[in-house]
């Protein structure tokens, strides 16, 4: 009997990716270090060029295999199908704000990171940041919609522009939380944004 094929090489760009993620995200990409990256996995510079030809392919890669699932699962997934989707967010500020982890204060989310430091300076980055970004956008969209066709959502509200909003406001809590480093801060926002979610339903 043959035995199974490796999957080595996949495992090696699974941990390099991984590694990336978490430089980029303490350092900034532009300050990100090859070198602490290849210290933290073990592996060789060979390797690293092996499966990405530069440090720029190797970020754009973080931002396709890892950020975006990571976004997709906690944002995304919850409002895919949902007909609550107002019910749906609050749940998810609600889970957010009882985190005890203050990596996202301290560190601040790794989109809205790269948006700030990359998008100005490289179109590449901001095209890929940015089309990450619409998609989280419309998937708020698509759920505010269905929730006006259930009864949930005011009828009378952009859902687009709404969705926009929101989106935008979450990610300013995360930002403007990391500056002043206080979880207070964060949850007070959070608490916030879940009161304004709260005028866009349907009064009974």
């Amino acid at each position: 009997m043959n035995p199974m094929p490796s999957k080595q090489p996949d495992l090696t760009r699974q941990k390099l990716l991984e590694a990336a993620f978490a430089e980029i995200h303490r350092q900034g990409f532009q300050s990100a270090s090859l070198t602490q990256i290849l210290a933290d996995t073990g592996l060789t510079k060979g390797a690293l060029y092996h499966h990405f030809p530069d440090k720029k392919a190797l970020g754009l890669a973080v931002v396709e295999e890892v950020i975006r699932p990571m976004l997709a699962a906690m944002m995304f997934e919850p409002l895919r199908e949902t007909r609550r989707p107002i019910a749906a967010m609050q749940s998810l500020l609600k889970a957010k704000a009882a985190e005890t982890d203050p990596w996202v204060v301290t560190l601040g989310c790794p989109l809205n990171n790269l948006m700030q430091e990359m998008s100005p300076i490289d179109e590449t980055f901001r095209r890929v940041l940015n089309q990450l970004f619409k998609e989280w956008v419309e998937v708020v969209k698509h759920g505010i919609v269905r929730g006006q066709a259930s009864g949930e959502v005011r009828k009378n509200i952009d859902a687009a522009e709404t969705a926009f909003f929101i989106v935008s406001a979450l990610e300013g809590c995360i930002g403007m939380s990391k500056n002043t480093q206080s979880m207070e801060a964060y949850r007070g926002c959070l608490k916030q944004l879940s009161r304004f979610l709260e005028t866009l339903k349907e009064k009974k």
